[in-house]
């Protein structure tokens, strides 16, 4: 009955983001178009829950399509980022949420009681401590990465070589479920998630990739890196927020572009999620690896024939 309602709920919110767009609600003439908008929501969702990075893809579709706005408004484009994910933190929290609320609940009850007791309770404390490292890096990296990292040649490279990595292993024997994991386990998916921060790596791609090589079945990998999305996203939700809406200011038409596009990630990430899971029942992750490298060779060719530009 729960999917069913979650189904119903998620097609009124796509057909309510193309009819925005259609209607160009809240746009404004030489910004950032809800079509626009829908895309890169689109985008968001399949590609930050997908091993195939989001942050990279953001920027490779509106270097192909040249959407220049995003790249001259350098606050919207922040802000936009951050509202896209918040799109797929909807997506992830509407999905887990039975999990979510065990979670938090168990991790409440320990700091409550000053124990871990319990199999819910430690594994709180494994999405809590393994978060931490990610915060740090976002915090002292960010600034860094976004002025040195991020041109399309080097997405390509890092699509490839991150597909590699996840290709190797996911050839690792899956040994542990989630509930296996340890804090020294949990804490080094974590460490690797910070990787993330650069375009072309994948959030989910690097944390997967972490957990089957600690031996995380398929499944397990997947799981916990979906549970780990929560907080970083919803950290920088709150700060990137305030920072820049409540306290800062956006340009006129921000308004349509920024619902159309949470509502296009919101349930595409669904779409994404289930589909995912659905395949690791019987499949690896070969699709995605082969996907990768055929991405970052697509990309080097339109580099090479003089298309686009190797920079953005």
């Amino acid at each position: 009955m729960r999917r069913v309602g979650i189904i119903v709920v998620a097609g009124g919110a796509a057909l309510t983001a193309v009819g925005l767009a259609a209607g160009r609600v809240g746009e404004r003439a030489g910004a950032l178009s809800d079509w626009q908008a829908l895309a890169l929501g689109v985008v968001q969702g399949f590609t930050e829950l997908l091993p195939i990075s989001s942050s990279g893809h953001l920027i490779l579709v509106p270097w192909l399509a040249n959407w220049r706005y995003l790249e001259i408004h350098e606050s919207f484009n922040k802000t936009f980022d951050v509202a896209l994910h918040v799109g797929t933190l909807v997506a992830v929290v509407v999905y887990f949420w039975a999990d979510v609320v065990r979670l938090v609940s168990a991790w409440f009850r320990s700091v409550r009681r000053r124990a871990i007791t319990t199999s819910d309770e430690r594994l709180s404390w494994y999405v809590f401590f393994a978060t931490i490292p990610a915060a740090i890096a976002g915090a002292v990296g960010e600034s860094f990465i976004e002025k040195r990292l991020g041109d399309p040649w080097q997405i390509a490279i890092l699509l490839a070589t991150f597909g590699i990595v996840l290709f190797i292993a996911d050839r690792t024997p899956e040994s542990r479920r989630m509930q296996d994991l340890t804090y020294g386990r949990a804490v080094a998916v974590g460490v690797a998630q910070c990787i993330a921060l650069i375009p072309g790596v994948s959030r989910s791609g690097i944390s997967i990739s972490a957990g089957r090589f600690l031996g995380l079945d398929r499944d397990s990998a997947a799981r916990f890196s979906f549970l780990l999305l929560i907080p970083v996203v919803f950290g920088a939700a709150v700060f990137k927020g305030l920072k820049d809406v409540a306290f800062g200011t956006l340009p006129p038409g921000s308004g349509g572009p920024f619902v159309v596009g949470m509502l296009a990630a919101a349930v595409t990430g669904l779409v994404a999620i289930w589909a995912l899971l659905g395949y690791l029942r019987r499949n690896d992750y070969t699709i995605f690896v082969v996907y990768r490298l055929a991405a970052a060779l697509a990309i080097l060719i339109i580099i090479a024939s003089g298309i686009r530009a190797r920079t953005f």
